[in-house]
């Protein structure tokens, strides 16, 4: 992968600072914060729909410091502060045209208040800056809060995965992006996929 910014960014990844209402992405610093967030959700999302041993399986494959990291050093997190805390964030990956959103998590006593909105839109715009023409997230079939919102958001669904062991049907969506969502100048293409 090249690097074109002088630091140690991927090229087409926008310098840390603040994004759509206070969105940035995330640095080394935050890698305990992030996943506070993801351990303090999954909890009071997942237990009552999908089970006690879905969650440690997820938190264990998903939440570690070591896979958080790899993310963020890709550039590939953003984070939403509220009075200095992390109290939401977004991570994704690419593959073809598409931007997939892996990961979009808000603090349980943040929810409602506009802070995923937020995360979603500057997702949104950077996948944008990226040149996707798409962005694809797939959310537990149970999940009907993550539904609606992502509903709100112009998501369509796509399909439906079915789960096995431990894991729950999951739905996907998908939301097109137009021009609109897009920045006034040419985008920057970027092609490696997340591992």
């Amino acid at each position: 992968m090249s690097r074109s910014h002088g630091d140690d960014r991927p090229a087409g990844v926008p310098a840390v600072g603040a994004g759509p209402r206070g969105v940035r992405t995330a640095t080394g610093d935050d890698v305990a914060a992030v996943v506070s967030v993801g351990h303090r959700t999954w909890r009071a999302t997942f237990e009552p729909i999908a089970g006690c041993d879905y969650v440690e399986m997820g938190l264990a494959k998903w939440w570690t410091s070591d896979v958080v990291v790899e993310s963020i050093r890709l550039g590939r997190t953003l984070v939403l502060e509220r009075d200095g805390v992390v109290v939401g964030m977004a991570a994704y990956g690419l593959r073809d045209d598409v931007l997939l959103l892996w990961k979009l998590y808000v603090l349980p006593e943040h929810q409602g208040t506009g802070v995923g909105s937020a995360l979603l839109e500057a997702v949104v715009q950077r996948a944008a800056d990226l040149g996707r023409s798409r962005i694809s997230l797939s959310h537990l079939a149970a999940n009907e809060q993550a539904g609606r919102f992502y509903a709100r958001h112009g998501f369509v669904r796509t399909g439906v995965e079915p789960g096995g062991s431990y894991i729950p049907d999951s739905v996907w969506v998908a939301r097109h992006l137009s021009r609109a969502d897009g920045p006034e100048t040419g985008a920057i293409a970027e092609t490696e996929e997340q591992p």
